[in-house]
């Protein structure tokens, strides 16, 4: 069965009303939401009666998921890494290149943190998709269910020798932001860049889509037109393949009209296309959900 799964990071105070306006147009497709928080944002600390925090409790009630998103992205991030060669990579791929036992550190001083929040997950998603083997065996270790990279969603299994791994690139709109963070409409992060739809790469100073100039006077628009109409295109051909269609927005492009548009319009590519809503906390809709 074809799972759509459409997840949102990058919360805060400043767009929690684009978000819960956005969740409310989830609502009316009976589409639920897969919200990824880390416990150390880039502004410093969440706190248990803010009202983004509140609000998510509610969310998670009603049927959203929560997913843990690392642990430290603060401008100065603590920790070895953080005075290290890794630091700028740190900053965006926290977990991309620890040891278990480092791993195993942050999770601890992360899962206590969101306790302190009244939120517990046992759902994991590094910031930019990007975990390490020593990571997956720190989340065995800590009894994660669920860790969802840029291969796929992968099914932990505490013994280490059944996880299951249910394929499927993340689809987003593809414009940079100020974070930093995302990622190209159809396109997984990796080693070497990230993989637009279509396989056109988006990073790295390689090919860019058909009739678009990176540079030159191609006006901003005319690039984000094309990335809106590959990701609802990338949505509707997963979806019709029977692959899993994983849908992720960072919050603040859901002040953008198009952006949002085209997050909405790819969702409902996919719905039409025969795929059953999910979340990362249950991405297989016709099994029982898993615990989160």
């Amino acid at each position: 069965m074809t799972a759509l799964i459409v997840s949102l990071s990058g919360l805060s105070e400043r767009n929690l009303p684009d978000c819960v306006s956005f969740a409310g147009e989830l609502d009316s497709r009976l589409v639920p939401a897969s919200w990824l928080l880390p416990p150390r944002p880039r502004d410093g600390r969440h706190l248990p009666d803010a009202p983004v925090i509140r609000w998510l409790r509610r969310r998670v009630e009603v049927g959203d998921a929560l997913v843990l998103h690392g642990f430290d992205h603060t401008v100065d991030p603590i920790g070895r890494w953080a005075t290290s060669g890794m630091a700028k990579i740190g900053r965006r791929a926290e977990f991309a290149a620890l040891p278990s036992h480092e791993a195993a550190l942050r999770l601890i001083a992360a899962t206590r943190a969101m306790d302190e929040l009244g939120l517990r997950s046992d759902v994991f998603a590094p910031p930019r998709w990007l975990a390490s083997a020593g990571t997956v065996v720190a989340l065995r270790q800590r009894g994660f269910r669920v860790c969802a990279d840029s291969s796929g969603v992968r099914l932990l299994d505490p013994r280490g020798n059944h996880d299951r791994l249910l394929r499927g690139r993340v689809l987003n709109t593809g414009r940079p932001l100020n974070t930093g963070a995302a990622l190209s409409a159809g396109g997984i992060l990796s080693a070497g860049g990230v993989l637009g739809a279509g396989g056109v790469r988006t990073s790295g100073g390689v090919r860019t889509p058909p009739g678009v100039r990176t540079s030159g006077g191609v006006p901003p628009e005319a690039a984000d037109a094309w990335r809106y109409r590959a990701l609802v295109a990338s949505a509707a051909r997963t979806a019709r393949r029977g692959g899993l269609v994983r849908i992720a927005a960072e919050a603040d492009e859901l002040g953008r009209p198009a952006a949002r548009q085209a997050l909405l319009d790819a969702v409902d590519a996919a719905l039409a296309a025969d795929a059953h809503p999910a979340t990362y906390r249950a991405p297989m809709p016709a099994r029982a959900p898993l615990s989160a």
